[in-house]
């Protein structure tokens, strides 16, 4: 077993993860546990690194399952047999996430869709387990069925009568999600007056695309096709609908559409909209500006006109409280400021030729222009390496060392050459590093910037959605064929993910995934 470090802006978290072989004998890792990030770890273990103990906690679990796995002579007694076909262990531990399942007065939602359709297996059933087996157990639909046996309670169906309960189930998802949400009203508090909106994708292991799944820019940079999921989440961390949609579509126009749709049924009215620079669209902005919507996004400073380029990257004016002195950012010590973790602002008002008007924010952080810097030095002494051996310099995207390797064509006499040439690209870099340091949020509410600022930042909770959704809960790869039977299978996903985040409030701990769920 090793130690996992996923980095991120906000927060740099481990995990363990081992090595093994799938059905098909194919290498692969899983995830043995997550131990949460840095400031839980120093918390319950302090005065240590906490990459130093992840390390050693690793170790440690080797060892133990080497023990657990060792051979161990057992005596029989020869006259004692055991009744064949009789279970004496269950699993009950579902049951938690069963009272949930109930407190959501979802089988009443769900026998109501079994009398619409005239349904003669047991569908609450059927869609219950699917879901607590989600969490516990993630697997295939047919698996599914299979491990429902351990438990204290079996699924009692044909398999033929499963693939056809994920046919009604998808028809009545968006029913399904929104009794979900008025139901939950009851049972948590819930934030509901700030939604964020992102979107994923899932990889299928087919070569070839169909209607629906398609092949298109994939987050794990799989050439498989894909299909993708907008997904919205309060500010409670709790997710609240779901669509889905082609692998090739433009996500920026799902937002509208999948937001509708909540507005109506879920009876929202005053909310303001967060999301990421990738679907902020005019568009989005503009429709999230009307009646008692509003919206705030992050901004590209490298995409901004001249001008505020010049006004963002502009030592002077800067804030570190509202309406407090001018600072200039040329005089701040920044290692002091680092250790303080000091946040410095500035504002605008911006419009653009057709009159529409935005909150322009732009912060500045020591400590996110030290942690720009040694990602980029890291990447520069890989494209120095890739340069070395320009067969892989295929297939560049936007945080790839090879975006720093420069192919020269021509002789330094501006004849054509021989052999290309590559080499590192220093300006490109000292280019990148000016932006060090720099984030910026646009809006169209006229709030206090460090508000505003504390909101947007909440947006990794929805990153970490996906990555449960696609981790723990094994929400891909996909192995159904008919369109139908996939968006039932993502709504299973959802519904498990929810009943979890419930799970996890409930229980007021501070915990990974898997430490709860043990």
């Amino acid at each position: 077993m090793k130690v996992r470090k996923n980095v991120s802006r906000n927060s740099v978290s481990y995990a363990i993860i081992e090595s093994y072989r799938d059905l098909n004998g194919k290498s692969t890792s899983r995830i043995v546990k997550s131990l949460g990030n840095e400031n839980e770890i120093r918390k319950q273990h302090p005065n240590v690194d906490p990459y130093e103990w992840a390390k050693k906690y690793a170790h440690k679990l080797t060892l133990q399952k080497r023990v657990e796995s060792s051979t161990i002579i057992a005596k029989y007694h020869p006259n004692k047999q055991i009744a064949s076909g009789q279970q004496r262990s269950f699993n009950i531990g579902y049951l938690f996430l069963q009272r949930l399942y109930h407190q959501l007065d979802l089988p009443k939602v769900i026998n109501q869709i079994q009398k619409k359709y005239a349904i003669k297996f047991d569908l609450n059933d059927i869609f219950a387990k699917l879901i607590y087996l989600r969490v516990l157990e993630p697997t295939s639909k047919r698996n599914s069925l299979i491990a429902s046996q351990s438990l204290l309670e079996k699924m009692n169906c044909d398999q033929h009568q499963l693939y056809r309960a994920l046919d009604v189930l998808q028809k009545e998802s968006n029913t399904i999600q929104a009794q979900v949400y008025n139901h939950s009203l009851k049972l948590i508090p819930r934030q509901k007056s700030i939604l964020y909106y992102d979107c994923t994708n899932y990889y299928f292991e087919i070569e070839q695309e169909d209607a629906f799944r398609k092949f298109g820019k994939s987050k794990e940079n799989r050439p498989n096709p894909i299909v993708q999921m907008g997904l919205f989440m309060d500010a409670s961390g709790i997710p609240l609908a779901f669509s889905i949609f082609p692998g090739k579509d433009n996500e920026q126009p799902s937002l509208q559409k999948l937001e509708k749709k909540v507005l109506k049924d879920f009876d929202l009215n005053k909310i303001i909209v967060v999301t990421d620079g990738g679907l902020s669209s005019k568009s989005n902005r503009i429709y999230n500006s009307f009646k008692n919507r509003s919206f705030i996004t992050t901004q590209s400073i490298k995409k901004l006109k001249r001008y505020l380029k010049d006004w963002c990257l502009d030592p002077q004016g800067w804030h570190l409280k509202p309406r407090d002195q001018k600072i200039d950012l040329s005089t701040i010590d920044e290692q002091a400021a680092r250790q303080q973790n000091l946040i410095f602002f500035k504002e605008r008002w911006i419009k653009d030729d057709t009159g529409f008007e935005q909150h322009l924010v732009v912060t500045f952080s020591p400590r996110y222009k030290l942690y720009q810097q040694t990602i980029r030095e890291r990447q520069f002494e890989r494209a120095e390496l890739k340069a070395k051996h320009p067969n892989s310099l295929k297939g560049v995207h936007q945080n790839d060392p090879k975006r720093f390797i420069k192919e020269t064509a021509i002789t330094k006499n501006g004849e054509i050459a021989d052999k290309k040439h590559y080499a590192t690209d220093l300006a490109k870099k000292q280019e990148e590093a000016k932006y060090d340091g720099f984030y910026a949020i646009c809006t169209d509410l006229e709030d206090d910037p460090l508000e505003l600022i504390k909101v947007n930042r909440n947006r990794w909770e929805i990153e970490e959605t996906f990555r449960i959704m696609k981790g723990e809960l094994r929400g891909r790869p996909v192995y159904l064929q008919r369109q139908e039977r996939i968006e039932a299978h993502f709504l299973i996903c959802f519904m498990a993910l929810l009943l979890f985040r419930i799970l996890e409030q409930k229980t007021h701990q501070v915990a990974s995934f898997h430490e709860i769920i043990e």
